[in-house]
């Protein structure tokens, strides 16, 4: 059926879009073309991104080494499928990935995407355990974590406060710790752990891992916990010989002003997700790396192999694309311009904790976060910050900034002066 429509009431009567209605959709800004950090809508009107398309564009839009290793990989073969099949993009970035990685991780599974690559994460935990002889069916995670809309990946998400609450009856039940209290910067306070601690020892013998977003709670409340945290943690899963898997999607590759922000406590995990920035926000691809005793562990079991496989695992043009980021990134040029974004925001956005509208700053490499005390109409913030020319998605009580690295500063200036004047000031 053909529906001759306009495309731009096509787009809001059909197209569905994330987290929202089909019936009262937030409003959608029709995109023609991105350069840098500059979106151009089809108006005429160009934005500032303050957002990295979810975190994802870190070396901006239509980024030439990019762009180049996509039309040359384009014209050799789009895809293949990986079973039966190897090729030469796949394997410099395992390759690439192992490099960049700590010895100890050594086994690379690529995946579609961010969520994919934790449902990879959490099979390959029950799978080491079954391959051992024991059935270990629960994973121990703290509450506000956010680790993706798949199935596997909302079941330890946070139960009540996430997005997916909703689905919480239909999801398995897992073990949720007290979040910690501690800040990126204040004193450790030994009794942060104690939740964390109690339940680990309480059910340690049917805990197959422990999955956490390292230092920074994304999309369940952006908070940023102090990296002895995190120490603790992995001292404790040593200890009881539990698994260990760290979720970097969003903060992997230098968002923090770490590479990884397992770095800040001096940690390795014996599994890691990543995608998001992996192919610079070009295209969709993930990857699950873990250690040899894990992948030995599960290859040698019953099954004999690793029970998984994406139709699009390896896709030639993303691991292309994935390639050439990496090589931006081992440049190592990320590092001041994340750290010049960092000191800006401190600059400019820790003075509006004065303002009555606003219950706390939180910053941490090129990601500052205001949240607000009282929730945010989305549509109206929206429309006022494109007014000024910028682009932001803020969601509940947060207002928060990812732009990319590679933003001017007459850009993150106007930008975080739009923001600045949301609050009257």
């Amino acid at each position: 059926m053909y529906i001759k429509i306009t495309k731009t009431k096509f787009d809001k009567k059909y197209i569905w879009h994330p987290y929202t209605s089909i019936i009262k959709p937030l409003k959608c800004y029709n995109i023609l073309n991105a350069k840098g950090s500059i979106l151009k809508l089809s108006n005429g009107i160009n934005l500032i991104d303050g957002m990295s398309s979810w975190w994802s564009c870190i070396h901006g839009y239509n980024n030439v080494l990019l762009n180049k290793a996509i039309n040359k990989q384009i014209k050799r073969i789009s895809h293949i499928m990986f079973g039966g099949f190897k090729h030469i993009e796949a394997i410099k970035l395992c390759n690439n990935l192992i490099n960049l990685t700590p010895k100890k991780l050594q086994y690379v599974f690529l995946a579609d995407s961010g969520s994919v690559s934790i449902e990879v994460a959490l099979k390959m935990s029950l799978q080491y355990w079954q391959a051992k002889g024991e059935f270990r069916e629960k994973i121990l995670t703290i509450k506000n974590g956010y680790h993706g809309d798949t199935f596997g990946a909302m079941s330890v998400c946070d139960p009540i406060n996430s997005m997916h609450n909703i689905y919480r009856k239909y999801l398995p039940q897992h073990i949720f710790a007290e979040p910690p209290k501690c800040k990126f910067n204040e004193i450790w306070n030994e009794n942060d752990i104690n939740s964390f601690k109690f339940l680990l020892k309480k059910y340690s013998k049917k805990i197959a891992c422990v999955i956490l977003e390292p230092i920074i709670q994304g999309a369940g409340g952006m908070k940023i916990y102090n990296p002895m945290y995190l120490k603790k943690v992995s001292l404790l899963c040593k200890k009881y010989k539990i698994l260990l898997i760290l979720d970097e999607i969003a903060t992997g590759f230098g968002r923090t002003g770490k590479l990884f922000a397992y770095e800040y406590a001096g940690i390795v995990p014996d599994i890691l997700c990543l995608g998001k920035s992996l192919t610079g926000g070009y295209m969709t691809l993930a990857a699950t790396i873990t250690t040899k005793k894990i992948a030995y562990t599960i290859s040698n079991s019953k099954s004999g192999c690793f029970m998984h496989g994406p139709t699009f695992m390896g896709n030639p043009v993303a691991c292309s694309v994935a390639n050439a980021n990496i090589k931006i990134i081992n440049k190592k040029k990320w590092i001041k311009k994340v750290q010049y974004i960092e000191n800006y925001f401190k600059k400019k956005l820790i003075p509006l904790i004065k303002s009555n509208k606003i219950l706390d700053i939180r910053i941490l490499g090129a990601i500052g976060i205001i949240e607000t005390i009282n929730f945010i109409d989305i549509n109206k913030i929206q429309n006022f910050l494109i007014n000024k020319g910028v682009w932001i998605r803020p969601f509940k009580k947060l207002i928060y900034l990812t732009p990319p690295y590679i933003i001017k500063k007459r850009e993150l200036s106007i930008l975080i002066n739009s923001v600045i004047s949301i609050f009257g000031n």
